[in-house]
């Protein structure tokens, strides 16, 4: 179980958790009902039914005896919870690395190593070594004891940059990861996936469907109502340009009014099609094309 504390501000540490190798399949034929059936005996199997941060934990624990590697980050771990964990990657602003590497038993790796710096202070029986950590790496007690904890040349530190170069250079006959295709669905399946999902977006924001109809059909009555029957009149050339002036009028009007609207939605929906398409889930021309 590998725990990575990817950033710490502000006396805690915060980020998300990532658990790999864990895929369900499921085909075709298994019905809903018995999908549910089989969810919820996960569910009581793993303990997630009264969630709490002890059974997501314990969770957590299982999936690492399976040999499955698990990256969290912690906000204020009691001390059980953050015995649990095997190893710490520790980083201070600036993302400069303060501690990398395991915490042991009870936290005996992580406390011997900060209580080798001159000048720390020593962790109180019973005391949590998580908040420990925290209150003595953090800024204000860097500059009272004239150190910085992101410089300390250990010999943790120079086992990492060994390990990290032995894990740089591939094994002998490995070849790079290649897939076929960039997706894993097909041109025509991301286009029908980001169809049904504008098609929920709008539905679920209602106030803004409601406007850009309500402000259609007034602008379609005003503009209808000053050039009532112009079409009938083509006997001169000015009337002609008169036709033409009133769809010229009454696109742009309604095209910009519809292009200003839409600018809160699309600020949100970019955010997501960046985080989507980053993940590959999907290229840009079924999403702009939905």
């Amino acid at each position: 179980m590998d725990v990575q504390a990817e950033r710490k501000t502000g006396g805690y540490i915060e980020g998300n958790i990532t658990i790999s190798g864990m895929a369900a399949i499921t085909p075709r034929s298994v019905n809903s009902k018995a999908r549910k059936m089989f969810i919820d005996e996960i569910m009581e199997l793993i303990e997630l039914t009264p969630l709490a941060a002890a059974s997501v934990m314990r969770t957590v624990r299982n999936t690492v005896d399976t040999g499955r590697t698990v990256v969290c980050t912690i906000h204020q771990p009691s001390i059980d919870i953050f015995g649990g964990f095997d190893e710490l990657f520790l980083l201070k602003r600036g993302v400069q690395e303060i501690y990398v590497g395991p915490l042991g038993h009870r936290s005996c790796h992580l406390v011997n190593y900060f209580q080798g710096i001159e000048g720390v202070s020593k962790i109180k029986p019973g005391y949590n070594p998580a908040a420990w950590m925290l209150d003595i790496t953090s800024p204000g007690h860097e500059v009272a004891l004239g150190i910085d904890f992101a410089v300390q040349k250990s010999d943790l530190y120079k086992r990492n940059k060994e390990l990290i170069k032995q894990l740089s250079t591939p094994a002998p006959g490995s070849k790079d990861l290649n897939f076929r295709t960039r997706y894993s669905k097909s041109f025509f399946s991301q286009l029908k996936v980001c169809l049904w999902k504008q098609h929920l977006s709008y539905w679920r924001n209602p106030k803004y469907t409601a406007v850009r109809f309500f402000v259609t059909i007034v602008i379609s009555l005003m503009f209808g109502t000053m050039f009532w029957d112009l079409g009938s009149k083509r006997a001169k050339q000015q009337d002609l340009l008169n036709s033409m002036g009133s769809m010229y009028s009454a696109v742009l009007f309604l095209g910009i009014q519809n292009a200003s609207s839409v600018q809160p939605v699309v600020t949100i929906e970019r955010t997501v099609f960046y985080r989507e398409r980053a993940a590959g889930m999907y290229s840009a021309l079924p999403c702009v094309l939905a």
